[in-house]
């Protein structure tokens, strides 16, 4: 059985990971992506704990549904923006998307 301080580790990289893509990218799909990965590392931590401590039941497994139903409705609704922007603007940069003057 693998560690549970593994799990945790690969979680962390991946938060961290999805941090600074939101932090440094300037494309709004990137930065969605980065969203969408630390999302992941959260339900990844909901899952490795639920198994962890108490592998009879799913709790932890609905977290990771719910965030996995969330993360959806939010990538839906991001992109339709980002798409709109890109009509009005031309360029998916989040800098153009600053001044609210269309």
């Amino acid at each position: 059985m693998v560690p549970l301080e593994n799990y945790l580790v690969l979680s962390a990289v991946m938060f961290s990971l999805g941090v600074y893509g939101v932090l440094a990218r300037r494309n709004a799909v990137l930065i969605l992506m980065s969203v969408e990965l630390m999302l992941n590392a959260v339900s990844l931590n909901f899952v490795a704990f639920a198994a962890y401590l108490d592998p009879d039941k799913v709790l932890g497994a609905i977290f990771a549904v719910f965030i996995i139903t969330v993360a959806a409705a939010e990538v839906g609704l991001a992109l339709a923006i980002v798409i709109r922007l890109f009509r009005n603007r031309a360029t998916s940069n989040v800098d153009e998307a600053a001044s609210m003057k269309w």
